[in-house]
């Protein structure tokens, strides 16, 4: 990835130091083990390492495990994992909201001897009714006016697990008439009976919001610069709020920019579990999704997601990325380092009829056009060969390029070919087509003749047999995050499975390379089910149309 870009939060940061507000940056990042990370979390990761990295400071990789419920050891490897890949490093040993559940506890003990927290009876239901809306001031809790020995013995009791679940909670005392309805008495622990946390097992039956337990993790590891999306703006009043009524010595300040919104996709983990429960896709690592491990497989690099998430820039203006930006960067990369190979998608065979039926010619070519330095390989040809099917038409059409009856094209790197006859099945389907070519056109077009086009092709002796996935965007609308019925819009032909032919060199060349198919895209090979006599790939990106 390139430097960062110049942004708002590195000019505060600058002012900061320049203040001498602080001697040295501390950032974090702080998922909730509830998912795959998804393209979102690696413009976060960019931003929170890159700083790190930009200020000789240093970066936390901090769990957010206060909701047993949907948390798994799976997630928290495949965030680490991912973390890695993208080429970041986090400062020491992961650290989890749950090394500091006695601090927090304690926190929690010594707002309710300040009076500033009190332990709420109310159900779900009717916390929400009082809490007020936007246009209507919500009204105190009959419990709020407790007293604080009461308080105390009550919170007591939610600890040692004598409330089910939902009878009760902590919340802040603040002003039920506040603007902000974050402010307006927030919960700041509730009782979870679900299941072991990764860490505590089953110590805890009471575990803090997010609200309350992220300020104090971030004051107690030092944090000077604690970075968050748009969403979370008015939350900054209870995270400051907290950080000043409780003891402690440091109090880092939030900042917000805008988070990353991508055309077609779905970003939302809870949506995206939708999608899993409903088999639309395989897993969060599905090839369709912009999780950094469904990109991943798909074939995009980590190098191209960075520089992608360093062009959009840091801004705290909430847009909507296209998604062929995203695409315009690993194909602009791998336009420069993937070799090309010759593939056929949809085969149909081609007969020259005026080749010497035992000849074999070996042609030279190079691996990349425009850069020597990666070499030349040998294509083999052969009086039969396979073009895609979509190359041919019996009746000639201005507006495609391609070989028709008694027209001359060019086969990449070979001859000038010209077609005469075609032979079809009982059902009317083509299945092969003969053609005569002009042994002076290796390397040449004949004198006085305007050649079509030129096409791609593999030999009937040289080639290996392969499956093909060819991806396209998941929904058929931009933004389907905003629909309520956002399955309604799932696109039928997200994944097209193609039976085909490719060269055989592909064999000769390192498997976990990306590769450039001439004239259809950019693959790679599919690394689960890989092996040298099953070849199946994944389409990455289709190639720039003109």
């Amino acid at each position: 990835m390139k430097k960062m870009q110049n942004n708002f939060i590195k000019k505060i940061i600058d002012k900061d130091l320049k203040n001498k507000k602080y001697l040295f940056v501390r950032t974090r990042f702080p998922p909730e083990p509830n998912g795959y990370l998804h393209i979102g979390h690696a413009k976060t990761i960019c931003l929170n390492f890159g700083i790190a990295k930009n200020y000789n400071g240093y970066c936390n990789l901090r769990f957010d495990d206060t909701n047993p419920k949907k948390e798994k050891i799976e997630f928290i490897t495949s965030i680490q994992k991912d973390i890695k890949w993208l080429g970041f490093k986090w400062h020491k040993e992961p650290r989890y909201t749950s090394n500091y559940f006695e601090k927090i506890y304690e926190y929690a003990i010594q707002l309710i001897k300040k009076n500033l927290a009190y332990v709420d009876l109310l159900t779900k239901k009717q916390i929400q009714e009082y809490r007020g809306t936007l246009t209507k001031t919500g009204k105190d809790s009959p419990y709020k006016n407790n007293t604080i020995k009461k308080n105390l013995y009550l919170f007591k009791k939610m600890k040692d697990g004598l409330f089910l679940p939902g009878k009760a909670c902590l919340r802040a005392k603040i002003d039920m008439n506040s603007s902000r309805i974050v402010m307006r008495d927030p919960v700041l622990y509730r009782i979870i009976f679900k299941k072991k946390n990764q860490l505590t097992s089953n110590k805890w039956l009471i575990y803090p919001t997010y609200d309350f337990s992220h300020c104090i993790s971030d004051s107690i590891e030092g944090i000077t610069h604690s970075l968050c999306t748009l969403e979370f703006s008015d939350n900054k009043f209870l995270y400051d709020w907290i950080l000043k009524k409780i003891n402690v010595s440091n109090k880092p300040k939030q900042y917000e920019f805008s988070r990353l919104q991508l055309e077609y996709s779905i970003l939302s983990k809870r949506k995206i579990q939708i999608l899993i429960e409903k088999k639309i896709v395989k897993n969060w690592n599905d090839p369709r999704l912009a999780t950094i491990s469904g990109l991943r497989n798909r074939g995009y690099t980590a190098s191209s997601i960075k520089n992608f998430c360093n062009k959009i820039g840091i801004t705290k203006q909430e847009s909507l990325i296209e998604f062929s930006f995203l695409e315009s960067c690993i194909r602009k990369e791998l336009n420069d380092i993937a070799p090309r190979i010759m593939a056929v998608l949809d085969p149909i065979k081609i007969i020259i009829e005026n080749y010497p039926d035992n000849k074999t010619e070996k042609i030279r070519i190079p691996n990349h056009p425009k850069n020597p330095k990666m070499g030349f390989r040998e294509i083999f040809f052969f009086k039969e060969i396979y073009i895609d099917r979509s190359d041919f038409s019996e009746r000639e059409d201005k507006k495609y390029k391609r070989l028709t009856l008694n027209t001359k094209i060019r086969l990449r790197y070979a001859y000038v070919i010209q077609a005469t006859k075609i032979k079809k099945d009982k059902n009317n389907n083509i299945i092969s087509i003969y053609c005569k070519y002009d042994k002076n056109t290796l390397g040449r077009n004949p004198k006085n003749e305007k050649i079509k086009c030129i096409l791609h092709w593999v030999s009937k002796k040289k080639s290996l047999k392969s499956k093909f996935f060819l991806y396209e965007k998941l929904f058929t609308i931009k933004n389907p995050e905003l629909k309520k019925d956002f399955l309604s819009y799932i696109n039928k032909n997200s994944i097209i499975v193609k039976n085909g032919l490719i060269d055989s060199y592909i064999s000769k060349i390192p498997y976990n390379k990306n590769y450039q198919f001439e004239r259809i895209g950019y693959f790679c090979i599919e690394k689960k089910n890989y092996n040298k006599k099953k070849w199946i790939f994944n389409r990455i990106v289709s190639l720039r149309k003109k």
